[in-house]
């Protein structure tokens, strides 16, 4: 295999290439379909790495006797049938060979292992033995880690919400790939992301130390950063409805429908698309995180736009025919 097709895929484009493997391998694909997913296919190289690395896991399953290839090519000759129930088995058996494949520096079996995880579209809220409040976002995962001397949170994969419990003298860690986030009698937010890890400070402060790094420098209430492993960003102000989320709501002021669609893309099982012709048009409003479709629906009264939907997995927001 070369460099460039070991290369790790980030999540989002993962999911798409498997919701179009499980779409194609069925069968009876239209020409539609077919020509939605050569558009999707040429669209950018990681499509391609992608789908070239599926191609090279079910080559690699081909010649191995492992339960792994067992429990794939099960999810393949039943995929009528697990598709009526969500398609989560074959999903499962793809991204997880998928891991073995692509090596360390892509790893959902960390998702699939965590102690706590939740599904695309899925939020939920715990409560930990200290007090503190943890809301875990759409497709998130975490670890839990308290010992006698630290509470640590492991970050996996997703966004959170943290609301420290008050009392407890043990510090208080959220670690990613990319560093540790110190609690300082604080909430806020921790969202991972393909080039780094976002910290959003909704009360009190936060110290951020990268991981690759000897600096560690505390933002206060209204500030987030963009934390790599060698270094931090930028500190810019915190996005005016960053935890509406935690409601169920994503809220915008004049955002490009790029941007929002990309951002409904979390809740979505497959992939959301947008036209490039329409993708720098503005929108505001608040929209519920519940249902992606009625999101969509409501840009129509606004937008000069239309919804495709071709396949269940495919949608795509596009120009209006006869409108600029």
């Amino acid at each position: 295999m070369s460099p460039v097709s070991s290369r790790p895929v980030s999540a989002a484009v993962l999911d798409a290439a498997i919701a179009w493997q499980l779409c194609l391998d069925c069968g009876n694909g239209s020409e539609i379909e077919q020509a939605e997913f050569s558009k999707w296919y040429g669209a950018s190289e990681e499509h391609a790495r992608a789908w070239l690395q599926l191609g090279m896991l079910d080559h690699r399953f081909s010649s191995a006797t492992a339960p792994a290839r067992n429990a794939l090519l099960k999810a393949r000759n039943g995929v009528q049938q697990v598709r009526k129930i969500g398609g989560g088995l074959a999903s499962i058996a793809l991204v997880f060979g998928l891991t073995l494949f692509v090596g360390k520096d892509f790893l959902p079996v960390d998702y699939w292992m965590a102690d706590h995880r939740t599904a695309t579209g899925e939020q939920r809220q715990l409560h930990l033995a200290d007090g503190t409040l943890l809301n875990l976002n759409t497709h998130s995962a975490v670890d839990v880690r308290f010992d006698q001397t630290t509470r640590r949170i492991i970050l996996q994969e997703g966004e959170i919400m943290v609301q420290t419990g008050h009392g407890d003298p043990r510090p208080f860690i959220v670690q990613t790939r990319d560093g540790s986030l110190r609690a300082l009698g604080t909430r806020f937010l921790v969202r991972r992301e393909d080039d780094g890890t976002r910290l959003s400070v909704l009360q009190s402060r936060v110290a951020a130390h990268p991981e690759n790094s000897v600096d560690e420098i505390i933002y206060n209430e209204g500030q987030q950063v963009l934390m790599h492993r060698d270094h931090l960003g930028q500190m810019l102000a915190v996005n005016a409805g960053a935890d509406a989320w935690t409601r169920g709501m994503l809220v915008l002021d004049n955002v490009r429908l790029g941007d929002m669609v990309r951002e409904l893309n979390r809740y979505h099982r497959g992939h959301l698309g947008v036209d490039p012709d329409v993708a720098d048009l503005r929108i505001s409003g608040s929209f519920a995180l519940n249902n992606v479709k009625l999101a969509l629906n409501s840009l129509l009264p606004a937008l000069p736009v239309q919804i495709e939907q071709h396949t269940p997995w495919w949608v795509t927001v596009s120009a209006r025919p006869g409108k600029n």
